[in-house]
């Protein structure tokens, strides 16, 4: 691990310590402020001396919590997200240690104030305090500080996308030193005089011997080992071990999402859906009388899409497109002649490849149906599809029955849970990865799903959507 990787690794601990003393004391002012005193006497007298003292160990235990959470991971790349959601859920069991300790202190003070107001602050701390330290990490990779040396083995757009993407975005921590399109051990060896601190391999452009043997290669030199993942890894990723007959089997399950996962994530679609209904009717009532004054009637606009276990069900959107080129059984005969106009502009204006299609400057979008769209205000009645059960807040992107039957047999385990409103796939690209991207990343979302990965693409979607998407 470079020094300025354990730097920033090390100095995060003390930062956060100073963070939480600092979300306490603010708590501790707070409660003395003259607007608090106003809401509630204070019915203790301590001084902020004795207050810090009380507080240290609460701090101690609260970091042991952060730690037991992963906040202080190795892992260079993890997502700012996924640190959010963290120190969420680790404030929350740190203000649980809070109310332990005070109970078992017996402190003379009432606590329930500076208690609740302490977790508000530490939330807003510490998430700022892990804003600065990234944002002076960036600054210092961008100054060239510090970088990671790879090497990339293997051609083809993968590699290419890594070698421009480490290329332009040095905040990552990241130095392409070479880039190899086969495996070359000579190559490898001579870079060791120049240093190098990690190798990044496309597994395709190598045989498990080869592979086995760089890896070898790199335990033996100190240098990481990293390779692409292809569909298989995605899919091995959640494996169970279990003994049948006292012999050892190894099972590949479908998902995590069975037994109580499935109930949890239930539970949660309604609550969100009938929030996300409150919160967004203003927007859904003002679209849907500009549709109404803009083309007319239908409104809504039901596309038959492919469910949990193949099941066919009616996705709801905003109608985007002028009647007469709407498709669907809604429309009867129109919609059979607009199918036929569909498929013809599919062949000229696609631009996505495999199964799925996208027309660019569809020329059937209405003015407002193409706002709509860059924004996905037109997917906003898909949340009444939450509450019929047909899909979840989070999931693969629903599909057509004309996408499906072009889909590979590995693609169709998408249809082992129910399809999303947004989704892994639709945060990493929206509508502009290819067919196969999204289908690894959908496979990796049901191998992998858990509530917290749930909540990082929930709360990442706005930020998605406020870069806008290219109007279908």
């Amino acid at each position: 691990m470079k020094k300025t990787q354990v730097f920033f690794m090390v100095v995060q601990l003390p930062l956060d310590f100073l963070m939480l003393l600092l979300a306490s004391i603010s708590a501790y002012y707070l409660r003395f402020s003259p607007w608090a005193i106003s809401l509630k006497p204070v019915l203790f007298e301590m001084s902020i001396a004795r207050f810090v003292h009380v507080i240290i160990p609460v701090i101690f235990l609260w970091l042991f919590v952060f730690a037991l959470s992963g906040l202080y991971s190795t892992d260079p790349n993890r997502k700012f997200g996924t640190d959010m959601v963290r120190i969420f859920v680790a404030s929350l069991a740190g203000l649980a240690v809070v109310a332990i300790y005070l109970m078992f202190a017996q402190q003379l003070f009432d606590s329930r104030f500076i208690a609740a107001s302490a977790w508000s602050f530490a939330l807003v701390y510490t998430i700022l305090g892990r804003m600065t330290m990234r944002g002076l990490r960036s600054l210092v990779y961008r100054s060239g500080i510090g970088l990671r040396k790879v090497i990339l083995v293997g051609e083809g757009v993968h590699i290419e996308q890594m070698q421009a993407a480490l290329k332009k975005r040095l905040e990552l921590g990241y130095q392409v030193i070479s880039t190899l399109k086969k495996l070359d051990f000579k190559k490898l060896k001579m870079s060791l005089k120049e240093g190098f601190d990690e190798v990044i391999i496309s597994p395709p452009h190598a045989s498990k011997e080869e592979m086995l043997q760089l890896v070898e290669f790199c335990n033996e030199n100190h240098i990481t080992f990293k390779y692409f993942a292809d569909l298989f890894t995605t899919y091995s990723s959640n494996i169970g071990v279990s003994a049948l007959a006292g012999i050892p089997i190894v099972e590949i399950k479908k998902t995590r999402l069975e037994g109580w996962g499935n109930v949890v994530k239930r539970i949660v679609d309604i609550l969100a859906a009938c929030i996300l209904l409150i919160l967004t009717s203003p927007i859904m009532l003002l679209s849907a009388l500009i549709i109404f004054f803009e083309t007319g009637m239908p409104i809504i606009y039901k596309n038959e899409r492919v469910g949990k276990n193949g099941n066919r069900f009616m996705a709801y959107k905003f109608r985007s497109m002028y009647t007469k080129d709407c498709t669907g059984k809604q429309f009867g005969e129109s919609g059979e002649q607009a199918l036929v106009r569909e498929k013809d502009l599919i062949k000229k204006q696609n631009t996505r490849m495999g199964p799925i299609y996208k027309v660019k400057n569809d020329p059937r979008v209405t003015p407002f149906g193409r706002f709509m769209r860059q924004w996905s205000i037109d997917e906003l009645p898909q949340f009444f599809n939450v509450l019929k059960g047909d899909m979840s807040i989070v999931g693969p992107r629903p599909h057509q029955e004309r996408e499906v039957n072009g889909y590979t047999s590995g693609h169709k385990k998408i249809f082992t849970i129910r399809p999303g409103v947004t989704g892994l796939a639709q945060i990493s690209g929206r509508s502009d990865l290819d067919y196969e991207e999204e289908e690894k990343l959908d496979v990796f979302y049901i191998e992998n799903w858990s509530f917290i990965l749930d909540l990082i693409i929930f709360l990442k979607t706005p930020f998605i959507l406020f870069r806008k998407r290219k109007a279908e």
